[in-house]
């Protein structure tokens, strides 16, 4: 845990969530500034800066992230016509909190590319 990490302090309930699925190695709740109709992070419970060094430090765990993703999306109804999932890596690619974390969203067509 990072003692100064907003995602950490959902993790320990220090901050409150729109919590959507907890196991033990992943959180997954509502994001606070949805940019579809289904925007949920998905975290894992162990901080890491990005998905990089996750991948680098543990790469059991991004397979975790991405399978708690897929149940999620079928449990909200997101599968069909489809869904996106995104890892934001660094500043520049919009990473605002800096804890490894997985978008899934949904309900709604995307474009392509996204930026």
């Amino acid at each position: 845990m990072s003692a100064d990490c907003l995602f950490c302090k959902i993790i320990t309930g220090d901050i409150p969530a729109d919590v959507v699925h907890r196991d033990a190695h992943v959180l997954a709740f509502r994001d606070i500034d949805p940019k579809a109709p289904t925007h949920i992070l998905v975290i894992p419970l162990e901080h890491t800066p990005n998905a990089a060094s996750l991948a680098a430090a543990d790469p059991a765990a991004v397979g975790e992230l991405v399978q708690a993703a897929g149940r999620i999306a079928a449990d909200e109804g997101i599968v069909e016509p489809g869904y996106r999932m995104v890892f934001n890596t660094g500043d520049d690619a919009g990473q605002t909190v800096h804890h490894t974390h997985l978008h899934l969203l949904g309900g709604r067509p995307f474009d392509w590319p996204p930026g």
